[in-house]
Formats: structure tokens, sequence, C-alpha cells
């Protein structure tokens, strides 16, 4: 058994397009990810998937593997499930998604995500959450929460406030929230987006319900930190901004 990250990249993004190689610091934002990838130890490979030949130039470049993908995919998890049939990956081996539009994803935040894919008993796929009470994500659609039964495992995300206090209370509602990292069996993953779309998973724009909709279990891990994703030029100015002003206070910690 082994453990392949794989980063999907696309560069047709419909709020963001080349989002992939746009320049964070003077580097581009998928070499950020691959950085942040290198530092883990418990990754025994990684790949680029991608069905944009600019994107796989770069990656190349870095020394890392560029799958080509169809430009096709409904979703990521199907450019996803191509690499790693592309790869030739064993049934039982265990495939880690990382977003490339992740560029603040640390080492440690992908061994939380593989040692709670790894734990027993075993499941077919897990993810993270982050603890927090911060009132302007809680009542952000953006935001995904979860709630999660007493064992870790996922009982529903969704974009509304959940929990929901029916109470007033003076204290903000501590929520998970939903960080979209994932890992999933090699053979589950195949399984998974043969699966046909669900009620929920169509109603709140999530894919994860689909695992849930039809009956699989998702373990969720509890992450050391937050991690915001890029999905607009504005999301990465303000990335870029605390960057600096983080720079500024203290010297740069190596990446990968």
């Amino acid at each position: 058994m082994a453990v392949t990250a794989i980063v999907p990249a696309r560069y047709a993004s419909t709020r963001f397009p080349g989002k992939p190689l746009a320049p964070i610091l003077g580097k581009p934002m998928i070499q950020w990810v691959l950085e942040g990838l290198r530092g883990c130890s418990l990754l025994d490979r990684i790949a680029v998937a991608s069905d944009d030949e600019r994107i796989l130039a770069v990656v190349r470049s870095l020394g890392v593997d560029a799958v080509p993908t169809r430009a096709d995919h409904p979703s990521g998890t199907d450019r996803l499930a191509e690499a790693a049939q592309k790869l030739g990956l064993d049934p039982t081996d265990w495939v880690v998604n990382i977003q490339g539009d992740e560029p603040e994803v640390e080492a440690a935040t992908v061994e939380t995500l593989v040692r709670t894919a790894l734990a027993a008993p075993p499941v077919p796929m897990a993810t993270l959450a982050y603890e927090t009470d911060d009132p302007t994500e809680y009542a952000n659609p953006n935001v995904v929460k979860v709630v999660t039964n007493r064992r870790g495992y996922a009982l529903y995300f969704s974009r509304a406030p959940i929990p929901c206090r029916r109470d007033a209370a003076d204290t903000p509602v501590r929520f998970l929230k939903h960080l979209g990292f994932y890992a999933y069996r090699a053979d589950f993953l195949h399984t998974f987006a043969a699966l046909p779309p669900t009620p929920l998973e169509s109603t709140e724009k999530l894919e994860q319900l689909r695992a849930l909709e039809h009956g699989y279990a998702v373990r969720v891990g509890l992450s050391p930190k937050d991690s915001q994703g890029v999905d607009t030029p504005e999301d990465l100015a303000r990335l870029e901004a605390r960057w600096r002003a983080k720079t500024r206070r203290e010297p740069a910690a190596p990446r990968g």
C-alpha cells in the first residue's frame, strides 16, 4: 500500500482563469501547493492532474509527475480518478486530493489527513475539519460546515449554519469548518466517481454528500490549523498581502 497525493489543477476556472499559474511572491500558485506537499513524509508520490499543457509544463519543470487528463470532467474528483488510473495505482493504495488552489497547505495538515485515513477501523474516505467559533464564517454559505458523531464520522455537510443553536446565548457557537482536503482508497475513488449524483448533493452543491447518501462512511480528522483556498483574484490579493505582512515581521520559513 502506498499513498499518492494528486493535485487536480484546471486552467479554465470561471471566476479566475489560469489560477494555478497565478504568481504569489514570485512563484506560481501550484508551486506553493507542491512545496507544502513535499514536506509530508507520509506521501510516497506526488502528481498533478491537468488538462492544460501550460500547467503541466510548469509541473514538469519542478520535477513532479504531470498527468494529462481530459478537459470535459464535471468535477475534480473525476479528474482525480482518471489520473489515478493512468498512474496505475493499486486498489489498496490511498489517493490524497489537494486542490491546486490551496497554496497555504502544510505538511502537518496533510499528515493529519493521511493518519485519519489509515486509522482503524478501515474506511473508504477521509477528510478534515477545523474547529472554530468565528461568527462570520458560521453564517457564510461559502464556508462549508460538517457535523460528526462521537467516533468522528461525518453525519452531514452543509452550507447552512450547523449545528444550529435553538436558544440565544452570549457565547458564539463552536462548529467544524470543513476543509476541502480528501483521502480515498484507490478502489473506492473509482466507485465514487461512477456513483450517480444525489438529491442532497445537488441541493447543497457539495459532492461529498454523494458518499453519505449512498451509505459510505467518511471519517473526519481535526486539522491543526485552518486553511484558506483561493477562489478569486480578490482572495489572492488578500493572501499575498497577508504573506507580505508576515515576512516583514519574521523570516520566511522554508517550504519543502
